[in-house]
């Protein structure tokens, strides 16, 4: 009588087998595990001797799942995810520091000012790294990440920071006159420029702007300078907004699919400092 219903396989073999059947690839799991192809390939094989069944079917250069392979794959990713958030309630005291990347705008206008409780309620050394313009690409690496897009990423963990709305601001100084006559404040980026707005609410598409910042931030201060108006994302200028140090004009507001996500893989943080970073960074 075939007894492997009685005895559970080896977690190494099952591991091996759910990063393999995740990326695709016998060469992607050992590199994400730390193991040679030959090993991972080895341990799938044990495994399935152990089940007395085929989990792959293996090609010249791919790998698919087989049938049984595809509706086991579920059940051994929710067994390992419940395993790991176990561990780490339990026992983990989480990880000592954690890194965030974001965009010096972000990092200026939203992260500074909620890095006290990010700090304090995951009990995390911070460090915070900006990119450059062009670095807006969410590939999972070592850091907690936010980025700019519609939320089509890859990542276990992510959550939007705020509903982006993009509407245009000036110094309190000049709107004593129309401000669709005032010079134009440019930003180069993935949020919505001036064409776009111009074009959904029907507003003149001049003046062309004289002035073109590589950042977010460089545009509000800009702003604030009287230099002209900005578009800008409302939610980052909302001190600014509140101090009277810019005021919003018009009633007209770009409400895009895209805005800022607050991104992580499993590797960098877990489920209960994800929990309370997530937390203090939407609020």
């Amino acid at each position: 009588m075939n007894n492997t219903s009685y005895s559970l396989p080896p977690l190494e073999w099952v591991r091996a087998f759910e990063a393999a059947a995740r990326l695709g690839s016998f060469t992607a799991a050992a590199n994400e595990t730390g193991l040679t192809q030959p090993a991972i390939s080895q341990r799938i094989g044990q495994l399935e001797k152990h089940l007395g069944t085929r989990l792959f079917v293996r090609k010249a250069r791919t790998i698919t799942l087989t049938v049984e392979g595809e509706t086991w794959l579920p059940h051994v990713q929710t067994a390992l995810r419940g395993l790991s958030d176990s561990s780490e309630t339990l026992f983990a005291r989480g990880r000592r520091r954690l890194t965030i990347s974001a965009s010096q705008s972000v990092i200026s206008l939203w992260l500074a000012t909620r890095l006290g409780r990010v700090s304090a309620d995951t009990g995390a050394e911070i460090s915070v790294k900006s990119y450059i313009l062009g670095g807006q690409t969410a590939t999972e690496d070592s850091t907690v990440q936010i980025r700019y897009g519609a939320g089509d990423w890859a990542h276990p963990y992510q959550t939007p920071l705020f509903k982006e709305a993009i509407a245009p601001v000036c110094a309190p100084r000049l709107t004593s006159q129309a401000w669709t006559h005032l010079p134009r404040i440019a930003c180069t980026g993935p949020r919505p420029d001036w064409d776009q707005y111009s074009n959904r609410f029907g507003i003149p598409s001049t003046p062309v702007p004289t002035l073109r910042f590589d950042t977010l931030h460089g545009a509000i201060a800009a702003a604030k300078a009287g230099l002209g108006v900005a578009l800008v994302s409302i939610p980052l200028c909302a001190e600014d907004i509140a101090s009277g140090a810019l005021v919003q004009l018009g009633d007209e507001v770009l409400k895009p699919p895209e805005t800022y996500w607050l991104l992580a893989s499993r590797n960098v943080i877990g489920r209960r400092q994800w929990t309370a970073l997530s937390a203090a960074l939407t609020a």
